[in-house]
């Protein structure tokens, strides 16, 4: 429940027209500061390669991001982020930071920063089974 009310509260703050899905992958790049295949993308967010194609193709048609084929190997693609998708990132980060902020000075930093580890593990073990 905590989750959905997170990403409620999230999507709303928001830029217009920015899902989560996208917000997470430009972050994603932003953080790698490199190209990711698809396929890597796919299982880094635990969704399908056809769910991920189509957040990409979001992301493309907004020029977001900038899809290349490997030179090597033709079926395979990689992406990177754009300028104008770190701006975006950026404009996302800068919206949904004064949402985390209330919520870290309510719970208190301190709470938060010893919850971290514990929600680090619980999903380390969600991901190995």
């Amino acid at each position: 429940m905590a989750d959905q009310l997170a990403r409620n509260r999230i999507s709303r703050a928001l830029p217009k027209g920015m899902e989560i899905s996208h917000f997470s992958v430009l972050n994603h790049l932003a953080h790698v500061n490199g190209e990711r295949s698809p396929a890597q993308l796919a299982e880094a967010f635990h969704v399908t390669r056809g769910a991920m194609t189509n957040t990409l193709a979001k992301l493309e048609w907004a020029g977001h991001i900038h899809i290349r084929p490997d030179w090597d190997d033709a079926r395979r693609k990689f992406v990177s982020i754009s300028p104008a998708g770190r701006a975006a990132r950026d404009a996302a980060v800068a919206a949904i930071a004064p949402i985390l902020n209330e919520v870290v000075a309510a719970v208190g930093a301190a709470r938060v920063r010893a919850a971290l580890p514990v929600l680090r593990e619980v999903r380390r073990r969600l991901e190995e089974g």
